[in-house]
């Protein structure tokens, strides 16, 4: 594979992703702005500026570099912090034109759907999942924009294999971690567990994630895929069907996770991909590592 599009590069997982893929990529990152001429850039990484909410736009540029794969990961990423409208809008509209446009140039995709498909985040009521842990087949049951959005993008990546026949990974990120900066580890997220109800007190590492998107590109598999990206244990460090039970008052009647196993199963991305998460809260919540510099400076 030679060249890579990544939407949303320059965004905080998005770079993590794009400096994953340069090791052994030609890599076109493409954000709302590029960083110019002037600014020298990294070995292997380009730079595009796109609003992928503009059809003519996005399918301009993927007709112009003829990427071998297309990595989306642009989207409104804070729900809560945008009018639902907008949020919905936008990130159902950005995937049909940057997933169409990889069809169209027979490109191979990854791009990021969310754990949010399933409705539990951010819904009204908390309320527990049909099974434990939760395989990628369980029913998708929004109520939320964000949520919704990423229900219609995964529809959107069938279609797309229907018609262009070109595989693609639909990536369901847990609650994404950056070394030394683990908000699930914070004193506010520990002592509250409603804080965290709404994935079963999930997360993973953005390195993880990079991982997964890298692994995902290279796998051998047809049609559409989705995947957990999701460290192996939940951070409260306490057995997951435990907090289940004094939260919700019950677990699910299909209750399989063994100690503080993760809510979100990940045996699909190991058979397929080939990937497991290598990343902890307890080495990675106070680890020093410097983000990724896609500049030569």
């Amino acid at each position: 594979m030679d060249t890579v599009l990544v939407t949303g590069g320059l965004g905080r997982s998005g770079r993590w992703i794009v400096d994953r893929l340069a090791a052994s990529h030609d890599v076109v990152c493409a954000d709302l702005d590029q960083p110019g001429f002037e600014v020298p850039e990294r070995d292997r990484i380009d730079f595009r500026a796109v609003d992928l909410a503009d059809r003519g736009q996005t399918f301009d540029l993927v007709a112009d570099l003829d990427p071998d794969a297309v990595v989306h990961w642009a989207a409104i990423p804070a729900p809560t912090r945008h009018p639902g409208g907008r949020v919905f809008e936008t990130n159902a509209l950005a995937t049909y034109n940057a997933l169409v446009a990889a069809g169209r140039a027979d490109a191979r995709v990854v791009w990021a759907s969310s754990e949010s498909a399933y409705g539990f985040p951010f819904a009204r009521e908390k309320t527990l999942p049909d099974e434990l842990p939760i395989a990628e087949d369980h029913p998708m049951r929004p109520e939320d924009p964000y949520g919704t959005s990423k229900v219609v993008g995964e529809e959107i990546a069938k279609m797309v294999t229907r018609r262009y026949g070109v595989p693609v990974a639909s990536i369901r990120p847990s609650w994404i971690q950056h070394p030394g900066e683990y908000g699930c580890r914070s004193d506010g997220v520990l002592g509250d567990l409603a804080a965290g109800a709404g994935n079963f007190w999930s997360y993973v590492d953005v390195r993880d994630v990079a991982g997964i998107v890298d692994a995902a590109l290279d796998a051998d598999f047809t049609g559409h895929e989705p995947f957990h990206a999701a460290a192996a244990e939940n951070y409260l460090d306490r057995p997951t069907a435990g907090i289940v039970e004094e939260f919700f008052g019950d677990v699910p009647d299909a209750c399989r996770v063994e100690g503080d196993e993760s809510a979100l199963a990940t045996a699909k991305a190991e058979r397929l991909l080939g990937w497991e998460p290598a990343h902890s809260w307890r080495e990675a919540a106070d680890e020093a590592v410097d983000p990724p510099a896609l500049l030569d400076e």
